[in-house]
């Protein structure tokens, strides 16, 4: 068979391009976007109903906080394996059934979650995880439909799904629980999974036809910990957690919603990653000398700012900097990232808390930040990632 000239090439290029942006593929495509976005509040609500219960959960099985780690731990772990064959699969069957898979994985988890009555099964409720990747998988969607310029204000309309679900799944899962008993909320979501895998069956295109994906966030090492944090260190019952990472969800959709969009037309992305990191170490010192929750509502304020801009801001540099091809795999190795802080979080911080306390997480986080700051005050982006700004 004869290879296509250049000539030709460029030619259908040209013709896929013009047809794409017809107004009626415009309003398709936006259609899907929306759809996206209502998958991922609810997949993010049901994963935080779960997030709010499983130290209550694990606490009344006779897990101290190092076990508690170790539980988190695993989470991670499978997570990180399991984001590159994410990423493959999506490449070879496309987003609809990448999305599928991760809806019904988040089925399957909390099935055996609402079983568990014993410390295996709880362990054991924890292998679906290799397989829920809905944010990456979103973020596939959301990158392969809008163009670079539009790209940052996109995903970051995203993260207000992320805000959406940390609100109601956190309020929500506390005070079933509360009501109702620590295994209602583990019902109630895995009866949603079923209707978000059936909803991804219906309405999102088996194809997304990608261009570029990538996605990169930075975890301070006191959020991985919260739920332990604010059983032990706080001394809150299962409903008021939920209420307090509710109120980190609002202000994360205020300000991922509202002020980042605005910051990346005035700002270049080098000089938001950079402030991000500056606000991260200033955060980390305020944490090392927190006493009370109330002080932990003060500091949430500049902590989620931080948390939204350094997340926005990679995630749209690293979409620019990858090539076409192989969207997925890409995807699912950027995805690792979080599922990294994860394995290694756990672990780290159950043991700096029994020793140090809740203070030794703010001064590593100082320690951290201050070294990367250094380092991208010497490291300038290249032009290509701040090029469509």
């Amino acid at each position: 068979m004869k290879e296509p000239t250049s000539e030709e090439r460029n030619r259908n290029f040209r013709e896929e391009a013009l047809e794409k942006h017809k107004p009626e593929n415009m309003i398709q495509r936006q259609q899907v976007i929306r759809i996206t976005y209502l998958i991922t509040a609810l997949d993010l609500t049901f994963l935080f109903m779960q997030i709010g219960i499983i130290p209550y959960l694990a606490k009344s099985l006779g897990l101290d906080s190092v076990d508690f780690g170790y539980l988190q731990t695993i989470f991670g772990v499978l997570q990180l394996l399991g984001g590159p064959v994410f990423g493959r699969f999506a490449d070879r069957f496309g987003a609809r059934a990448a999305l599928m898979l991760s809806s019904f994985a988040g089925f399957v988890l909390f099935l055996l979650l609402s079983v568990s009555t014993s410390i295996p099964v709880l362990f054991l409720s924890r292998i679906p995880a290799i397989f829920m990747h809905g944010l990456p998988g979103a973020q596939m969607v959301i990158t392969d439909l809008t163009p670079p310029p539009q790209r940052a204000d996109a995903l970051g309309k995203l993260g207000l799904c992320f805000g959406v679900g940390m609100i109601i799944g956190s309020s929500l899962g506390g005070t079933l629980a509360t009501k109702f008993g620590i295994y209602f909320p583990s019902y109630i979501a895995l009866v949603g999974s079923l209707i978000n895998t059936v909803i991804v069956m219906t309405c999102i295109p088996a194809h997304t036809k990608p261009k570029s994906e990538g996605c990169a966030m930075q975890q301070s090492l006191f959020l991985i910990m919260f739920s332990i944090i604010s059983m032990d260190f706080f001394g809150l019952e299962a409903a008021e957690s939920g209420y307090l990472l509710a109120y980190f969800g609002v202000l994360q959709m205020v300000i991922q919603g509202l002020v980042i969009g605005r910051l990346t037309s005035y700002y270049t992305e080098h000089t938001l990653l950079m402030l991000g990191v500056v606000v991260f170490g200033g955060v980390g010192l305020a944490l090392a000398l927190m006493t009370n929750v109330f002080h932990y509502c003060i500091i949430s304020l500049p902590m989620v700012f931080a948390f939204c801009t350094v997340g926005v801001i990679t995630d749209s540099i690293l979409t620019k900097a990858v090539p076409p091809s192989d969207t997925g795999a890409m995807l699912g190795i950027c995805a690792s990232v979080h599922p990294l802080m994860r394995t290694v979080g756990p672990t780290i911080g159950g043991l700096l808390y029994k020793q140090f306390g809740v203070s030794s997480f703010g001064y590593l986080q100082l320690a951290v930040n201050l070294v990367l700051f250094l380092y991208l005050s010497k490291n300038k982006i290249p032009p290509k990632e701040e090029k469509d700004q």
